[in-house]
């Protein structure tokens, strides 16, 4: 009997963090988890409450986040005010800005956000590898925000491997994208690193890096599931999808912003 298998971006659920790490890894999260961040909305008109969507991480001069363009693909509501914001620290107490979409490219499923308020600056702990693909095979890491902020802004980190690089398989959110241009690009496929790991919703943006290193080499945006979105969750099949850092540069060089 066949299973049939599907791609889902990784929206917000719920998951649990991978606690069993090589010192040196202890201490790459320990440097690297205070740049990255939770990315939803604000509704001031239902009591300021927050929806995070996914997760995002600082880069450039502290108010740059890169994401995945799912993640804030969805239009505010036009019948009340709601703000696109991050969300920075660690615990109940966290703190929230409100950002702006800079720039964002649906095919590579990316998106630039830029912090409004021009007197905060989050901190910036993250290095870029090169445009190179890392070796399959290669130990990675993600941190990020799988079971959302229902009790605080708790970064999960999940570990695992590059197991192939490998075309793209659904390179874009919804066919409303699908414009001329776009179907153009979509001839020439590109590849992505396939991660013997697993990730959940939430881990949408969710810095992709070396375990030794830290050096981002990758931004987390899919997983595989065997049936429907609820597998996610109930039966994961441990293999998950990232798109290279290369892209994430090419967005930031057109719009002048430089990846450290």
């Amino acid at each position: 009997m066949f299973r049939t298998k599907v791609f889902l971006l990784l929206g917000l659920m719920f998951g649990f963090s991978v606690s069993s790490f090589g010192q040196d890894l202890v201490g790459v999260v320990a440097k690297i988890s205070p740049s990255v961040v939770g990315v939803g909305t604000l509704t001031p008109i239902r009591g300021n409450n927050i929806e995070l969507k996914g997760t995002g991480f600082v880069f450039g001069n502290g108010t740059y986040i890169a994401t995945n363009h799912h993640v804030v693909g969805e239009e505010l509501s036009e019948d009340m005010v709601q703000h696109r914001v991050v969300m920075s620290g660690s615990g109940k107490d966290f703190d929230v800005h409100i950002v702006e979409v800079v720039d964002f490219d649906p095919l590579f499923d990316l998106a630039i956000l830029k912090i409004k308020d021009q007197s905060v600056s989050l901190p910036n702990h993250f290095t870029f590898a090169d445009d190179k693909f890392i070796p399959i095979g290669t130990k990675i890491a993600f941190t990020g925000f799988p079971i959302g902020a229902i009790l605080g802004l708790y970064p999960s980190t999940h570990i695992g491997i590059i197991a192939a690089i490998t075309p793209d398989a659904l390179p874009a959110n919804s066919a409303k994208e699908l414009n001329p241009q776009l179907m153009e690009r979509l001839r020439k496929k590109f590849n992505i690193y396939q991660l013997d790991a697993i990730a959940y919703p939430g881990n949408s943006g969710s810095p992709l890096y070396d375990q030794e290193t830290g050096r981002v080499i990758g931004v987390i945006n899919k997983v595989l599931a065997r049936e429907g979105r609820e597998y996610a969750l109930s039966a994961p099949t441990g293999i998950s999808y990232a798109i290279p850092v290369k892209h994430l540069r090419n967005l930031a060089t057109r719009n002048n912003i430089t990846l450290n």
